[in-house]
């Protein structure tokens, strides 16, 4: 077995409520690396296609990867994998904080859970032996609340992964929260596990993550650290990253275009001139200390003061990054800041992905401007662009699925549906999922070839933190390998820190290979979900069709047709179907599924 894996993988079958450990193969780590390219391989290689995406055969999986817990900085991450119930198709989401690390110190990479408990449960994992327990006390209890009480009764080296009421009554924009604060945000993940009754994941052991050649990752870690503070990490100078995290962008990203503003239909600097309160100095007054995930350098979270303001809040929530700043604040016209850090405290207690909570109340907002729902729809919420205030009494509507919010909490495709009356026309999406808040006709520095296809031809639709094509495949190994995107997105050295954690002597090219097979087998799990992403209703305002006449993204459209056929040219997928050709799959070493694609004696 490769150094950087703990080998051994639980599966848990919550309806039988039998537990198994299975040896992990060192082929599966070297073909897929781990975290959503080791998931995807074994979701597709053992779940069937058409399966309940809430019912008992669908597989829930928490997947670290080789980096997870070890020196290498950044290395925090974890991911959740399962057939999303927002999309129908491939979903995975992916969280940082302390609970990927504690995974590999209870001695095990990975944990599928299969099956539906007939009682509410969470699995505790204690350094070595995994246990299914009883947590019917903890139903009904927010994510907050959860942690606490798990915590208190496993001690203080514990961690917890949970869900919230949101996850509990299946909406499908919840998510999966740990370490107070941290999300594993998308995909609608946090309802798959609420359809399985399990409340939480807890954490415990003293086990160490093995390294091939520790001195050779203590030494490439101090120049890392280094260059981050000369020369920056993916977003901002090191720093600016320390001090504000990502709510360093939340202020010009509203006025330069970046930022989706009013519900993707309006132009920040006429729609919201007054940005003042998104600035990152506002945010950053409200902090009270500087945090990160475990043994991050850069260290980029804030934990706030008590609100004292009109929205109280307690001490020690997180402070809202730029993701949840732009969904509640940009596309909603909402310049207010404590109105954001409420909404934050909101989702997360709960359970809910804020960029779709966010981007559902705007498209609502948008709803009440042209008369299609109205005062009596929302029972006396007035949703009015920039109206802080209905904007965070809705949000709590979402979280209970309570009056109008027993609508909004599925997301935009499904609340258009139910309300009719032409609301599909401003239900902006992609596959059912509410898109990452960058629009995609800008132009950024670094960015890759074909970044809005990427929207629509990855796996998982209107995910800003993913990449598919050439360009792309280092982004599926960092998130494979359980690192940080701050830090690595256009980094060299991950090469060098995967060979001296595992004991690879592996090219960066024979890595990026792997980048490439975990972008096919994530495509490939849609394939056959009868999923082709070239059938995805693209909204017209993602690509500015008709264009801005004046702003930043004056005459902007995106040629989406041009982006995407030369993407799946780059790809070798076929340009109707976007199937893999047989010769890409036999050189990806997937000759099972090339076998199924293409039976002998058709083409």
């Amino acid at each position: 077995m490769s150094d950087g894996y703990m080998g051994k993988m639980l599966l848990v079958d919550l309806s039988t409520k039998s537990i198994r450990e299975e040896a992990l193969e060192d082929s599966l780590c070297r073909d897929f690396i781990g975290g959503y390219g080791l998931g995807a391989r074994i979701l597709y290689s053992r779940q069937k296609a058409g399966v309940d995406p809430l019912g008992t055969e669908n597989t829930l999986g928490f997947v670290t990867g080789p980096l997870t817990g070890t020196p290498v900085p950044t290395g925090a991450r974890y991911a959740v994998v399962a057939k999303s119930p927002l999309t129908g198709g491939w979903g995975d989401a992916n969280s940082g904080g302390e609970f990927g690390p504690y995974l590999k110190f209870a001695g095990f990479d990975a944990v599928f859970f299969t099956g539906i408990s007939s009682n509410p449960v969470f699995l505790l994992i204690d350094d070595g032996k995994a246990e299914i327990q009883d947590a019917s006390h903890l139903w009904g209890k927010d994510t907050y609340e959860t942690e606490a009480i798990l915590m208190q009764a496993y001690g203080k080296h514990a961690r917890v992964a949970c869900i919230g009421p949101a996850g509990e009554m299946q909406s499908l924009i919840s998510c999966i929260m740990n370490d107070h604060g941290s999300t594993a945000g998308r995909s609608g993940l946090g309802a798959v596990m609420g359809s399985k009754k399990l409340k939480a994941i807890v954490t415990r052991g003293t086990r160490e993550v093995p390294v091939h050649d520790k001195a050779v990752v203590l030494n490439i870690r101090t120049e890392q650290i280094k260059a981050w503070r000369t020369h920056g990490t993916t977003t901002a100078p090191w720093e600016e990253m320390h001090k504000y995290g990502t709510s360093i962008v939340t202020y010009n990203a509203a006025h330069n275009g970046d930022s989706p503003v009013k519900n993707w239909g309006g132009i920040g600097v006429y729609d919201l001139p007054d940005r003042s309160g998104l600035h990152h100095d506002v945010f950053a007054a409200m902090v009270e200390k500087g945090h990160g995930c475990w043994h991050c350098p850069i260290a980029c979270k804030g934990i706030l003061k008590a609100g004292e303001g009109e929205y109280r809040y307690a001490a020690g929530v997180h402070r809202p990054e730029y993701e949840t700043a732009a969904a509640f604040g940009v596309n909603c016209l909402n310049n207010n800041t404590e109105s954001i850090s409420k909404v934050n405290d909101i989702c997360n207690r709960a359970g809910l992905d804020t960029i779709s909570a966010g981007t559902v109340i705007a498209f609502a907002t948008e709803l009440y401007e042209k008369g299609i729902i109205t005062r009596h729809d929302t029972e006396g919420i007035d949703l009015k662009w920039g109206n802080h205030h209905g904007l965070v009494e809705m949000t709590v509507k979402i979280s209970k699925r309570e009056g109008f919010g027993e609508i909004l909490a599925d997301g935009v495709k499904v609340a258009a549906a139910k309300i009719g009356k032409g609301a599909e026309k401003y239900a902006v999406h992609i596959g059912g999922q509410e898109l990452g808040m960058h629009d995609p006709k800008i132009t950024r520095p670094h960015a890759w070839p074909a970044a809005g296809a990427c929207y629509i031809i990855d796996a998982t639709p209107g995910r800003h933190t993913s990449g598919t094509g050439p360009a792309g495949f280092n982004v599926q190994v960092l998130n494979s390998a359980g690192v940080c995107l701050m830090g690595f997105a256009f980094n060299d050295r991950l090469g060098e820190f995967l060979n001296a954690v595992t004991g690879w002597d592996r090219p960066w090219e024979d890595i990026l290979k792997a980048g490439e097979r975990i972008a096919n087998i994530r495509h490939l799990f849609n394939l056959r979900e009868g999923i082709n992403e070239l059938k995805w209703r693209v909204h017209p305002r993602i690509i500015g069709e008709p264009p801005f006449t004046s702003g930043p993204l004056a005459n902007a459209t995106l040629n989406i047709d041009a982006e995407v056929y030369w993407l799946l040219g780059t790809m070798d997928w076929d340009w109707e179907s976007t199937k893999p050709s047989k010769i890409k799959l036999l050189y990806l070493g997937l000759e099972d599924i090339a076998k199924d694609l293409y039976p002998e004696g058709k083409k």
